[in-house]
């Protein structure tokens, strides 16, 4: 593939110390999906300080043009702000809570954890516990027990001898539970918390849209930054899209565990996903913008996994779409991070911005087959 290299642009300088009070503040707010309003109201605050101008749908999925050189073919970068969490399935004789999980992802990782829960009552302070967490009382049987959600209960810091006191607090079925992210920023640069999965995106994006403003940075076309609210339920960017939109980077974490290409350093560009592969033109344009501006970068491939661009796809848009991923040690679990894949990550995006339209055609939705891309079928020559 030839060079996507233009005249030379200074490299841009990311904020570290923005990105990472932006994720704090981000790691702050409570969002499990279905529970997502503040940390909407944060993230338009932190826009408006920036002085770009942003419009809500009605469930607040946030959209925020950054004017480019030409209106049309419009791009896209989406993250989304909401995150894994529980709802109360019944409240139990005992009084505690029986909970299924927002998202997937195992009771395993619940075990332990302490939590909130937002009812008509109030917030109420807990603990997510199996049913067996005495080892003084069920000696051996503390790890034999199955793993699933109907084997935890959420314990309430409340006096509730049964149902009814439950019930006097003003919780009841169906409430939200959100999971405290107990978030550690190392002197490594590891970042350890849960919920990276995607507030360091949501992070990232503001991050590299603050670099564009403050070097004056102009994009090549309009850039729609996305920022949706019920991706881990899987309709992520299915309802936020503007018509001019003809290609969508999404970005999220990237698995880094055995089998995976993935890693914690450096950027991760998904080629494929359970849906199927991401947009030949578009993926490959970022493999070369990564080595034109010299950001390390891998490539993997995800069977168990779908993003924003695969709810904008299902939803009838037909954009190219893309995946740019942080690598994450135990994704939808105990999450570690590392600052500098979050840096090289806002890079690429700046670089995505900045760079020249090829596919022209895309200006319109539906056209002749003039200008319309080929895919190289020329047989390889070895030297």
């Amino acid at each position: 593939m030839r060079s996507l290299k233009e005249a030379p642009l200074a490299r841009p300088e990311i904020d570290l110390d923005y990105l990472k009070a932006r994720l704090a503040d981000l790691l702050k707010t409570p969002s499990p999906a279905g529970y997502t309003d503040e940390a909407v109201w944060l993230l338009c605050r932190e826009l408006e300080r920036l002085g770009l101008d942003y419009e809500l749908t009605r469930r607040g999925a946030i959209r925020a043009r950054l004017p480019g050189r030409s209106p049309t073919p419009a791009r896209a970068i989406v993250a989304h702000v909401d995150t894994l969490g529980a709802q109360v399935k019944q409240v139990k004789p005992n009084g505690r809570l029986e909970l299924v999980a927002i998202g997937h992802w195992s009771s395993r990782f619940a075990e332990g954890a302490r939590a909130t829960v937002f009812s008509e009552g109030g917030a109420w302070r807990g603990t997510i516990l199996p049913l067996k967490a005495s080892g003084h009382t069920f000696n051996e049987e503390v790890d034999t027990q199955p793993v699933n959600w109907r084997q935890v209960e959420l314990r309430i810091d409340a006096v509730t001898h049964g149902p009814e006191d439950t019930r006097a607090l003003g919780i009841d079925i169906g409430d939200i539970v959100a999971i405290d992210p107990q978030p550690e920023f190392m002197d490594t640069g590891f970042i350890v918390s849960r919920h990276l999965d995607d507030k360091a995106g949501v992070a990232t994006l503001l991050a590299a849209l603050e670099c564009l403003i403050r070097e004056e940075r102009t994009p090549t076309v309009d850039t729609w930054w996305l920022f949706t609210i019920a991706e881990e339920v899987g309709l992520g960017a299915s309802s936020v899209l503007v018509p001019d939109v003809a290609a969508m980077v999404t970005v999220d974490n990237g698995t880094t565990a055995p089998g995976q290409n993935s890693s914690e350093f450096g950027v991760t560009i998904a080629m494929a996903d359970q849906t199927g592969p991401f947009d030949w033109h578009l993926t490959r344009k970022l493999v070369q913008l990564a080595r034109d501006h010299d950001i390390p970068h891998q490539k993997d491939v995800f069977r168990y996994y779908r993003s924003d661009s695969a709810s904008a796809l299902e939803s009838g848009a037909d954009i190219r779409t893309a995946l740019l991923t942080f690598g994450i040690d135990a994704s939808h679990g105990y999450e570690r991070i590392h600052e500098s894949a979050l840096v090289d990550l806002a890079r690429l995006l700046v670089a995505y911005a900045e760079s020249e339209v090829e596919i022209t055609r895309d200006a319109r939705p539906v056209s002749g087959l003039k200008g319309f891309t080929h895919q190289p079928l020329d047989p390889g020559v070895q030297d």
